[in-house]
């Protein structure tokens, strides 16, 4: 069905070019893309070339409240033989202001509320400017993509409902409820309850919260809670507990298995010195329940030692549960031309496992390098190559060679 699919906006997008004289604006970007990498499934090496378009039509009618939306994936696995896949990711219409209240989308989409997301072929409509309350109902079949395309069936879909405060300057609030059905089930699935909070005081600090509820297990399946301080303009101060418990879908046999719930406390300083000097440090304590705790220490910092070139270095340093690790990443770019630029950067780590098959140390280094070529103002070439070795790869070599063409 991807495939088709994907013929179909391949033709609906060369149908367009052709309304081009009736003031129609026709934009998007094709991007070719040459792949090389190890399946880890087969183990074996596989080339793959893939066609991603991205199409925008807008000022369709003479309001400019109509416009249509794609982007699709064609590849093609050039070693192993499995033929052409295809995706559509989305293509839907847009139409905006409907009698000056009424926001409405239909086709395949991404949908997001406080309470859930999903891929959809479906509708949204979202009801605003009738008080200080916008309403958002969206439903449809429920898009489920897998390794070699996609996998729904003509059972799932998705429904859900959400609720936001307009109109408040610095208040953001949003309450809704989600729910997905699965083929051969009787009743949903899953059903979510889920809130989205920001609040902003005094030109300087921001509280922000969310948080999930699952109304089979009958717990909170996620939960976030922040603040960020800024001081001075310079400086970012943030602080974060997060906690999330797994959830099954109803028919799943995965809800019969007793799980941990895992939280996590944040605390993290950024601070601009200059325009060529910004540094980044932070602290984690991550609980896994009766399985223990870890700490996690991070400090980084982004430098422009000369006008060209840009420094990133990263390091961080965990203990706990599961073993320990210390690790550092550094990322050079230079920018050679105002068309060229060169990027290269290395990973590398040094961990220890609790288990009884590892013994001592272990190291895993991660090597890669790259180039962009802007070769007009609407074209532009790049690549990138890198080098995974660790535990399982002496060498895992991968890359991409792309060309964009943007219109």
């Amino acid at each position: 069905m991807g495939v088709k699919w994907l013929f179909r906006i391949l033709l609906l997008g060369s149908l367009l070019v052709a309304t081009n004289s009736m003031a129609a604006d026709i934009h998007g970007r094709s991007s070719t893309q040459f792949l090389w990498f190890n399946d880890i499934f087969t183990n074996k090496t596989q080339d793959e070339i893939a066609q991603y378009l991205q199409i925008g039509v807008t000022n369709i009618d003479k309001g400019g409240k109509f416009s249509i939306y794609g982007y699709g994936r064609g590849s093609q696995d050039l070693t192993n033989g499995d033929g052409v896949n295809g995706r559509l990711y989305y293509l839907y219409l847009d139409y905006r202001d409907l009698l000056g209240k009424v926001d409405i989308r239909a086709g395949r989409q991404f949908v997001n509320i406080a309470a859930g997301n999903a891929i959809i072929d479906g509708a949204r409509i979202d009801l605003k400017n009738v008080g200080p309350v916008a309403l958002t109902v969206l439903g449809g079949r429920n898009v489920v993509f897998g390794l070699n395309g996609e996998i729904s069936h003509s059972g799932d879909a998705v429904f859900g409902v959400a609720g936001s405060l307009v109109g408040f300057k610095n208040t953001d609030l949003e309450m809704g409820y989600f729910a997905k059905w699965n083929s051969g089930t009787d009743g949903p699935a899953r059903e979510t309850l889920g809130a989205s909070f920001k609040q902003y005081l005094f030109n300087n600090l921001k509280l922000y919260a969310d948080a999930r509820y699952d109304l089979y297990g009958e717990v909170f399946s996620e939960v976030l809670a922040g603040v960020k301080y800024f001081p001075t303009p310079k400086l970012v101060l943030t602080g974060e507990w997060y906690q999330s418990f797994p959830t099954f879908d109803a028919d799943s046999i995965f809800v019969v298995f007793a799980v941990d719930r895992y939280q996590e406390g944040v605390f993290r300083a950024d601070y601009t010195i200059n325009d060529r000097i910004s540094l980044n440090a932070g602290y984690s304590r991550q609980d896994y329940g009766d399985d223990g705790m870890a700490d996690v220490y991070q400090i980084g910092c982004r430098l422009r030692p000369v006008e060209p070139v840009t420094v990133n270095l990263a390091y961080d340093k965990r203990h706990g549960f599961n073993g320990s690790l210390d690790g550092g990443i550094i990322d050079v770019s230079y920018d050679a031309t105002k068309s060229l630029q060169l990027a290269a950067g290395l990973q590398f780590d040094v961990y220890t496992r609790e288990d009884i098959a590892t013994i001592g140390h272990e190291i895993a280094r991660k090597y890669w390098g790259g180039a962009k070529y802007k070769l007009a103002k609407d074209m532009s070439a790049s690549f990138r190559i890198e080098d995974d070795v660790n535990r399982s790869f002496s060498n895992d070599w991968q890359g991409r060679v792309v060309f964009n063409y943007d219109f």
